[in-house]
């Protein structure tokens, strides 16, 4: 049975769509973009942005039981590849911090994104 995921830890949908879904085996998020769920604002440096966006990813799969260390694919959509060596860094430091292993992932460079933002991330996570 599919379980609608929503917490108040990150920002809400914008559109006709839900922060994330339960499957039960599985939790899939929406694409996360940096706004700050208490403030509505979004930073301007990409390194705060996606600090930002993983702390939302993580919020999200955090409601449905889980933890950042049964992520295992994240989607990576950056505005600007050249970008990629500063979101690697932050990335990388998360996920180092919670202990958890790293993901499969792909990262790749759109022409936009909503709001204007610089990064948007989405992440599978899986209940063992």
């Amino acid at each position: 049975m599919t379980k609608i995921l929503h917490t108040e830890q990150a920002p809400a949908a914008i559109g006709p769509y839900v922060q994330g879904v339960d499957l039960g085996s599985m939790v899939m998020t929406s694409g996360q973009i940096p706004v700050n769920p208490l403030t509505g604002e979004v930073a301007e440096d990409i390194a705060a942005q996606t600090r930002q966006s993983l702390d939302n990813v993580k919020a999200v799969v955090e409601a449905s039981g889980l933890a950042v260390a049964d992520i295992v694919k994240m989607t990576v959509f950056v505005k600007d590849l050249n970008d990629f060596g500063a979101v690697n860094e932050v990335y990388g430091a998360f996920f180092d911090e919670h202990n958890a292993p790293y993901p499969a992932r792909s990262c790749v460079e759109v022409a936009r994104l909503p709001k204007d933002v610089k990064i948007e991330i989405e992440a599978i996570a899986v209940r063992k």
